[in-house]
């Protein structure tokens, strides 16, 4: 395991705005900075980062802590991969205790995955610079598309040998199982037969937002006829190809620096841009663009301009994209190159300086695009320009922000001459369609979900509903820690903190959740030795562990609004305290009681007698009472959030 000495040098060089900025494009708002999130797909953001106490917090998804939290969250990085991670970010050398059998065995497969992939690209990359056939042939053909060895190493380009087992044979050789390399998509079984899935091509490593290898695709550079010409990764736990984007974690820097960014479609088109001296480009790698890749380029710039190849396939391929880019809330822009380039060989043909010439010179708005794309025809048919003018205000209608779709359908009514008022209808039409739309599958779904409800699947509702109380469970014994954190340390009552009265409303109580009664007790010894229970103060006390779990819920979104003044409405330290702790304590109840309702329920179930069944049922009803209760006091407590939570 890795040495507490080591853990804490990590900490104190975690720079939360450097680590967060690596993932997120982050911008300045006041003391503190804010940003979409990256875990939900919202509209405004409320993804903020507080440097002043080392944490963010993400008020769509309720996720927070410190910057290892963060890593663990975003890249779903166990909490030592994460620690390694940031040890290499920040220059710590990895000192760890001794690893026993059983800590070694208990490595998870997602660890097991990193790490057989960084072999393979290892291994990928030496056959192409030392083997006779990966200089040969891989080398070969990099230098005759002209990558330099800047760009080699930059994408960590490699050569696979066009051998049936020889990476297989290399892993085992290196301890790597069968079962690894298969589950990594790295080899093939069929039946009796394992071989190797990328062997005789060229090898473009995909990397994840930090660097890490996940996946890898593949050219052939033979004329076999039963070979497709591109093969990729298959989907993995640690590779969907639907969220990555290729060249991201090459791009991501000057993205930010332009705040934009070029799409184009493969791997070669990102390499030779970037050998033009454009380096804010990504690829969606041969596959349709969805719309977690979008959201994935939000993170760093809600600027897009679009490379599409000037044949056929590609104006489809621009049409279909635009309209899903335009409702991903970036803001599109459209290059469509001469008929039977693409980005790779006009960037070639051109040169570096009269290529990017060109982009500055061909980049178009994607209503003056789809314009130019059907001027010849629409200015001869007035049923043509009719459906070009429902065809661009279609696009304009997937614009999300309602300002922006004013704007664009301003430019839409004077490029093509159609009252504004009309194209207004015309959105206001499609938006309701869609809504109906919405609300009829909506109704089809719960349909067919009560329809496809079996009376078998209707006796299993009560380990269902088990499921839930334990859930909600969890999250009480959450809000509970929440105060008792920001709170315990206040003035409930005259002569009672806040910390007192929840630990003797609660004093019988048993958490479910290991990590709410680690808090709990921590709590219970710094009081007894009389620390200060501020939360900053506490924090610093308990295991790093612990202070990560919870440094997320020293932040809040809320606080009383100075307006309330205005108006003589006054709200005093103590009574927001006291219906705070009132609040939890209720919450918590009101689980337990839930908790004790559904083991009744099942107690009542598995009866086998009937007096044992009217015993039961009256113990139901005391319950029930009970339950009711504190349901009925929860619906009278009015609580505010304090600025104070915060700031003390």
């Amino acid at each position: 395991m890795i040495s507490r000495q080591t853990i804490d040098e990590i900490r104190n060089r975690i720079d939360i705005v450097d680590v967060v900025s690596d993932f997120v494009s982050l911008k300045r708002s006041g003391q503190n900075y804010k940003a979409l999130s990256p875990f939900t797909n919202e509209k405004t953001p409320s993804f903020y980062v507080v440097p002043s106490k080392g944490i963010f917090k993400d008020f769509s998804s309720g996720k927070g802590g410190d910057g290892i939290t963060f890593v663990m969250e975003h890249e779903g990085m166990s909490y030592v991969e994460a620690l390694k991670y940031l040890a290499k970010k920040y220059g710590v050398e990895i000192r760890e205790d001794d690893r026993t059998p059983e800590d070694l065995a208990a490595q998870s497969e997602r660890d097991s995955l990193y790490i057989v992939m960084q072999f393979a690209k290892d291994y990928f990359k030496e056959t192409l610079h030392e083997h006779d056939e990966g200089k040969s042939i891989g080398l070969s053909y990099f230098r005759e598309r002209g990558f330099n060895d800047r760009i080699l190493e930059k994408f960590e380009l490699g050569y696979s040998l066009n051998e049936w087992r020889h990476l297989h044979d290399a892993a085992l050789k290196r301890g790597f199982s069968e079962a690894v390399l298969e589950k990594a998509g790295l080899i093939i079984k069929k039946e009796e037969k394992v071989y190797d899935r990328f062997r005789g091509r060229v090898i473009f490593p995909v990397h994840n937002l930090s660097g890490k290898v996940v996946a890898f695709g593949a050219r052939i550079l033979t004329k076999e006829k039963d070979q497709p010409k591109y093969i990729n990764s298959p989907e993995t736990d640690i590779y969907h190809k639907s969220q990555v984007l290729y060249g991201l974690y090459q791009a991501k820097n000057e993205i930010r620096k332009y705040d934009f960014c070029y799409l184009v479609e493969g791997y070669t088109d990102v390499i030779s841009l970037h050998l033009s001296g454009i380096e804010n480009v990504v690829a969606s790698s041969g596959t349709a663009l969805t719309e977690e890749q979008i959201r994935l380029m939000r993170r760093f710039t809600e600027n897009v301009t679009v490379l599409f190849d000037g044949d056929a396939a590609g104006i489809k391929a621009a049409l279909r994209g635009i309209d899903l880019v335009l409702k991903g809330g970036l803001n599109v822009r459209v290059v469509l190159l001469p008929d039977g380039e693409d980005p790779d060989s006009y960037s070639k043909k051109l040169g570096s300086s009269k290529f990017q010439e060109y982009l500055k010179a061909h980049t178009k708005d994607f209503i003056s695009f789809k314009i130019e794309l059907y001027s010849a025809d629409a200015a001869k048919d007035p049923i043509k320009k009719a459906e070009l003018i429902r065809d661009i205000v279609t696009s304009i209608t997937a614009i999300p922000d309602p300002l922006k779709r004013t704007v664009y359908l301003q430019e839409c009514s004077k490029k093509l001459e159609v009252p504004l008022s009309i194209l207004s209808i015309e959105v206001k039409k499609i938006l309701l369609a869609g809504k109906v739309n919405e609300a009829k599958a909506d109704q089809r779904r719960v349909a067919e979900d009560v329809l496809s409800t079996s009376l078998a699947e209707v006796h299993t509702l009560s380990k269902s509903f088990l499921l839930s109380v334990e859930e909600s469970l969890s999250l009480f014994e959450k809000e509970f820690i929440k105060v008792l954190i920001n709170l315990g340390h206040l003035k409930a009552s005259d002569d009672e903190y806040a910390y007192e009265y929840l630990f003797r409303e609660s004093q019988d109580v048993d958490f479910q959740v290991p990590i709410h009664q680690e808090i709990v007790d921590h709590y219970k010894v710094e009081v007894t030795k009389g620390n200060s229970m501020k939360p900053d103060t506490f924090l610093k006390a308990i295991p790093q562990e612990d202070a990560s779990y919870i440094s997320g819920f020293l932040v809040q979104k809320y606080y009383i609004s100075e307006g309330w003044k205005k108006h003589h409405i006054y709200i005093g330290d103590e009574y927001a305290v006291e219906h705070s702790a009132h609040k939890v304590i209720m919450q918590l109840k009101l689980g337990i009681v839930l908790k004790m309702v559904n083991d009744n329920l099942q107690k009542i179930k598995e009866a086998t007698t009937k007096k044992e069944q009217d015993e039961l049922l009256v113990i139901q009803t005391r319950i029930d009472g009970f339950k009711n209760a504190i349901a009925s006091e929860l619906g009278r407590i009015v609580l505010p959030n304090l600025k104070q939570f915060q700031d003390q």
